[in-house]
């Protein structure tokens, strides 16, 4: 098999299953053997992204690298990886990990053109990991966005206690949080919400809201990227 996407997962497992998911639902396929091979690894002791950002916590970059190298071993060509805050560690994994690996944050970020969002400040709901890593709010500035994040209020009341709910499978209570969250920066001025970290997309569509309309999911933008790295692979091999 010359293309496979290799997932490396786990941080957390519903973030990971939620991407398989929307991977497959992204897919054209008519048929079994139209879908994406995928390889996934899913090990959730890999040490705490968060801790390790703002506290000096274990570095979960050797457990990652681990992961990769299972990955490359069973064939994998280009890696994903549904967890937002494990790119803190990006180029160290594809400098030490030797694969191409897909960023969430590009991912993301080009939805905003390639749907033709003509918003002028964005909302961005995410770790303080990611949001201290700012490789989120360096692309989207890039494309010409001012972003804006919740208060550090909100971040301990509604943001982190619906992370943790999702993580311990509370996806009711983390949903009616994100609404909160989101729902407070729309009312800040935000015309867009940008979704950055995966176990919100799922906490946020437990039930229907008006706010999910407004919202990019990166997990969803990844697994379109992931169809995109495919249909590209697939090109270059019936050309060769």
């Amino acid at each position: 098999m010359s293309a496979l996407l290799g997932v490396l997962g786990g941080m957390g497992p519903l973030a990971t299953v939620d991407f398989l998911g929307k991977l497959v639902d992204e897919t054209p396929a008519r048929r079994d053997a139209e879908h994406i091979p995928v390889i996934v690894y899913s090990v959730p002791q890999i040490p705490d992204r968060l801790r390790a950002i703002l506290e000096a916590g274990e570095s979960p970059l050797p457990a990652m690298l681990a992961g990769i190298r299972t990955l490359k071993g069973a064939g994998a060509t280009c890696i994903v990886i549904p967890c937002n805050t494990a790119h803190y560690w990006y180029d160290d994994l594809v400098r030490e990990g030797g694969l191409p690996i897909l960023h969430i944050a590009d991912a993301a970020c080009g939805q905003f053109a390639a749907r033709g969002i003509a918003a002028d400040t964005v909302g961005l709901i995410a770790t303080k990991g990611t949001l201290a890593a700012g490789f989120f709010q360096q692309r989207l500035d890039s494309y010409g966005y001012r972003c804006i994040t919740n208060t550090t209020r909100d971040q301990d009341a509604l943001v982190l206690p619906a992370i943790e709910s999702v993580k311990r499978n509370d996806v009711g209570r983390a949903h009616a949080l994100v609404v909160r969250a989101a729902q407070n920066l729309h009312d800040q001025g935000a015309q867009v919400i940008l979704l950055a970290c995966t176990e919100l997309p799922p906490a946020i569509e437990h039930a229907p809201t008006e706010i999910a309309a407004v919202c990019i999911d990166a997990t969803r933008a990844l697994a379109r990227a992931s169809v995109a790295w495919w249909q590209s692979a697939c090109a270059t091999n019936l050309s060769q």
